[in-house]
């Protein structure tokens, strides 16, 4: 893969959002009196955390023209990410969403408003011509104008020679029906992106635990080379097609202070390592640090630790 001739190592297309965190540690929504604010969204954390990590990342997404939304152009630009394809609406306020803060998967509720209104006219020909990985999310896909504009847009990708990439984080929330999530979950395998799943994810889009092999096999026969399974404190799993399943145990944190964002911290590191091109298990090995480094942390990774040398 040439990387040097681009000028964008990641385009992040998808949802940018407040995220309000309990301070509470360990119980549900019902039960949290207090919210820490955050920058959230996955595509968002990915940006930030490629740019922390010093590669050239833009994100493609929309807000509303209000204080969140001034914030989170703020947030961005202060980490070094492109915000020339963020639109502001003045008619939709900026979406938001309700998190809890647990040791397992938390408990979201999520008011979207303005970060599904993403149209065309954000990602030109001339973008994808200058970008080295396409990376979007299932949770940008669940609602239209989004998803049919991503959909557009990868298959441009895709042909023009840009790597796909995707965070399936289904949830049963963000859909009016399953069916459609996984025809369009479809759609996007077409392109042969990287992709990144978790068991919880399977469970909430399969309705039942299906063996690790059988979630690979569902990907390889829409025609996905790639998929990196996360398997939370039991490490994570990741199949090519017609090579040997790779199997790392994942690093050990004693205190876990927050799990949200860790496997876009994970994710992160793994294209951060694909970008560098470096063999699959150093891809999966820089991921398990970081999302290690993120469950230490509240609300992101931390600004003043210098990642890259940490990773290399």
């Amino acid at each position: 893969m040439k990387n040097s001739i681009k000028d964008i190592d990641i385009l992040c297309v998808g949802e940018v959002l407040i995220d309000f965190i309990g301070h509470q540690k360990n119980v549900l929504i019902n039960n949290t009196r207090d919210y820490h604010r955050y920058l959230g969204g996955s595509p968002t954390n990915v940006a930030m955390n490629a740019a922390r990590l010093g590669l050239k990342s833009r994100m493609v997404a929309t807000v509303g023209n209000d204080g969140f939304g001034e914030y989170i152009f703020e947030r961005l630009s202060q980490v070094g990410v492109n915000t020339d394809s963020v639109n502001k609406l003045n008619n939709k306020p900026t979406s938001v969403i309700f998190v809890s803060r647990s040791q397992n998967t938390p408990d979201f509720i999520p008011y979207r408003e303005a970060d599904y209104y993403i149209s065309e006219d954000q990602i030109s020909t001339q973008l994808l011509n200058e970008t080295n990985i396409y990376h979007t999310t299932c949770f940008a896909l669940s609602k239209k104008p989004a998803q049919s504009t991503i959909l557009k847009k990868a298959e441009e990708a895709f042909k023009i020679g840009c790597k796909l990439s995707i965070d399936v984080n289904y949830a049963d929330e963000l859909w009016e029906d399953k069916k459609e999530a996984l025809s369009v979950i479809k759609a996007y395998c077409k392109f042969n992106p990287l992709i990144k799943i978790s068991e919880d994810d399977m469970l909430r889009l399969f309705e039942r635990k299906l063996p690790h092999n059988e979630i690979f096999n569902f990907f390889h026969n829409e025609g996905v080379e790639t998929i990196c399974l996360t398997l939370g404190s039991k490490g994570v799993k990741l199949s090519q097609k017609n090579k040997e399943v790779i199997e790392l145990p994942a690093i050990k944190v004693e205190d876990v202070m927050d799990t949200t964002g860790a496997g876009d911290a994970f994710w992160s590191g793994f294209l951060f390592a694909f970008i560098k091109e470096k063999p699959t298990e150093e891809c999966l090995k820089v991921a398990l640090q970081l999302a290690a480094l993120k469950l230490q942390n509240v609300g992101r990774l931390p600004d003043n630790i210098d990642i890259l040398s940490k990773l290399l």
